[in-house]
């Protein structure tokens, strides 16, 4: 005896039974997350590297 509850015409219908509201974005929302926060951390480490390579050019020398 069959489980699914299929009567009549519904059987043959061409639009499907159980309809999908929303699909969830949640790879391109974290691929796009991971995109902004490579991003964000490629700008700091250039700010240290430019920070670091001014205080090298315009401090002056050590005095041994």
């Amino acid at each position: 005896m069959s489980r699914h509850n299929i009567t009549g015409s519904e059987a043959f219908d061409r639009r499907p039974f159980v309809l999908i509201r929303s699909v969830p974005s949640g790879g391109l929302r974290r691929r796009r997350a991971r995109m902004a926060l490579a991003f964000v951390l490629g700008i700091i480490v250039a700010l240290a590297a430019v920070t670091v390579a001014l205080l090298m050019v315009f401090m002056p020398p050590p005095l041994v």
